[in-house]
């Protein structure tokens, strides 16, 4: 009879090295359980943002799985590092916020841009252009766009849960206390809050569910009909759903740069930053199989947005894993594994309340405002352009907006304060295209 685990042992080491990587076949699958737990939020919350935008909400939650499930694997295999993707939050709220509830698009037309998106980064990965726009944008404005996108996340999940609601005199004020919702979204961002304090792994998919748990006697969550375990819901209403009209237009073109734009940094942050926490740099800084990496995210982008999501990028979850010792594409085929049996499980995750997925928008909020810390305010020629990215972001409800007044307002203050050498060729090419979209 076959040693059946002497042949899987052999099979993982010769694929993913584990000896040569100081790990094991317990280590990787331990992190990637705990990778997945941190990120598995994602399925409750995803699908209930893009349903915003009139799509179908049961459709999205396949497309999330399944396009986390294929991203992941091509990480675990091709580039062979511990780091998970899924569609990302920020660029889901800018597709439905921005792109379709502002702009007016359909849900369709946004689709499709993801989609040229992917392609487009597919073949900057290709022609290593991707480090001539990354190194284009000045420092200061990567960190004010990951706070301000922190800050406009977190106005969603406070909206989400009625904590905050709108005001024709104040414009935005706080909500009914008496109304069960708040209380709901208050409890899950104490919970959550308290499980980070002690470092508990999985503390916002715990939290969300603790929450929901809370909203069941008050009315705001109600429980299924049918047992948790069922087939996925069915892709058609969503699957290849695109819509080329007017793709070349001013606004659609600025739509691709910032899907583009914030994908690249939110990719090539989370592989550097997680792989400098595991000492896993190579000797000249950079991050081994980068290529390979981004390929994943450019490939999870247009498979996705062909499946019916937003796009996908990789996640700084991927830490939590890390940090119990994940060091290769095992772990990553781990959390494939665990996304793809999500996929049977769909009644579980859809019967979350927006109120109980609340606490998780304000808790990656948090996450993303990190960077600000970075930013020297003392810089005025910096700080200024800075806080007027971070702040046009929820006040405007657009992603978009909050880049085009940082960017223009930087060069503008350069230009006028003779700094101008300290602005690249790009950043006058991106103002010049700016400006026209207030002009067309």
């Amino acid at each position: 009879m076959k040693n059946y685990g002497l042949i899987i042992n052999d099979s993982t080491e010769s694929i993913f090295q584990l000896k040569k990587n100081g790990t094991s076949l317990r280590k990787e699958l331990i992190a990637g359980i705990t990778t997945f737990m941190t990120m598995a939020y994602i399925l409750t919350v995803h699908p209930k943002i893009m349903a915003d935008s009139g799509m179908d909400e049961k459709a999205v939650f396949t497309a999330t799985a399944l396009s986390a499930f294929i991203a992941t694997l091509v990480m675990a295999f091709w580039a062979k590092l511990p780091f998970a993707l899924a569609p990302g939050l920020g660029l889901n709220a800018f597709f439905v916020y921005t792109v379709v509830l502002k702009m007016g698009y359909s849900w369709q037309m946004a689709l499709t841009a993801v989609f040229i998106e992917g392609i487009i980064f597919i073949l900057l990965t290709s022609f290593n252009l991707r480090e001539a726009i990354i190194n284009s944008i000045p420092l200061s404005m990567k960190h004010a766009i990951s706070a301000g996108i922190g800050l406009f996340i977190a106005f969603i999940g406070l909206s989400y849960a009625k904590i905050i609601v709108g005001d024709e005199a104040t414009l935005v004020t706080l909500g009914d206390m008496s109304n069960h919702s708040v209380w709901v979204g208050l409890s899950g961002i104490i919970i959550i809050g308290i499980l980070l304090v002690f470092r508990i792994k999985g503390a916002i998919i715990i939290g969300i569910l603790i929450s929901a748990i809370i909203g069941i006697p008050l009315g705001i969550t109600h429980l299924p009909e049918n047992i948790p375990f069922s087939v996925p819901p069915s892709l058609k209403p969503i699957l290849l759903k695109f819509d080329f009209r007017n793709l070349l237009s001013v606004d659609m073109l600025i739509v691709l740069f910032t899907f583009l734009f914030i994908d690249m940094f939110d990719t090539v942050g989370t592989l550097v930053g997680v792989c400098s926490k595991a000492n896993m740099l190579e000797k000249d800084g950079n991050v081994p199989r980068a290529k390979q990496a981004l390929y994943a995210d450019a490939i999870g982008t247009t498979v996705g947005a062909c499946l019916g999501t937003s796009t996908v990028t990789t996640y700084v979850e991927s830490a939590a894993g890390v940090a119990v010792g994940g060091r290769t594409g095992l772990t990553s085929f781990f959390v494939a594994v665990l996304f793809g049996f999500s996929l049977f499980f769909s009644t579980l995750f859809l019967n979350i309340p927006k109120e109980a997925a609340a606490p998780a928008l304000v808790m990656v909020g948090l996450f993303m405002m990190s960077p600000i810390k970075k930013i020297n305010l003392e810089d005025y020629a910096e700080a200024i352009p800075a806080f007027l990215t971070i702040i046009i972001m929820p006040l405007t409800m657009s992603i978009s907006e909050g880049i085009v007044f940082g960017m223009l307002s930087y060069v503008i203050i350069k230009l006028l304060t003779g700094k101008w050498k300290e602005v690249s060729i790009i950043m006058y090419i991106l103002s010049v295209f700016f400006m026209l979209k207030f002009f067309i």
